[in-house]
């Protein structure tokens, strides 16, 4: 292994969801395509799959061989059932962004809208005790965090 290319969500609404991790939580939308080829059908094990694709960066972050940390997925075709929000299940999944101030961005964040499962909580142990994290939900219910490191 030589890195990290990019992870990737599935999302019911690829419109949506680029708004949302766009005009929401500030990340830069580097590129959209249409895939519909014998490749991607081979690669993601479907006959008659379909997809829209975007993919997001963190904006000024350093970009390694990949152009992008996040990458959306909408299949129009097989379309799937919802996986739900059961942080608990296996293969569930989650994404961590860091930022300064967890309460600040909290707050702005609800104001939007956006579905928390806490306030943000204080770290109180472990290695990064003294920051603060928690956990919200993208419109597919999808988990993500925010996570303020303690201080220096």
């Amino acid at each position: 292994m030589k890195g990290v290319w990019h992870f990737s969500f599935t999302v019911a609404d690829i419109d949506r969801s680029v708004a949302f991790y766009t005009d929401v939580l500030g990340l830069e939308l580097v590129h959209q395509q249409d895939q519909d080829n014998a490749y991607t059908r081979a690669l993601v094990g479907y006959e008659d799959a379909s997809l829209r694709i975007a993919q997001l960066a963190v904006p000024g972050q350093p970009r390694a061989a990949s152009t992008h940390d996040l990458e959306l997925v909408q299949y129009v075709t097989p379309q799937g059932e919802p996986f739900g929000p059961g942080r608990h299940r296996p293969g569930a999944s989650h994404m961590a962004f860091c930022v300064e101030d967890a309460l600040a961005e909290h707050e702005r964040l609800e104001a939007r809208g956006v579905r928390f499962v806490s306030p943000p909580q204080a770290i109180t142990e472990g290695r990064n005790r003294g920051g603060y994290t928690c956990y919200f939900l993208d419109p597919d219910d999808i988990t993500l965090e925010l996570v303020q490191p303690p201080p220096a």
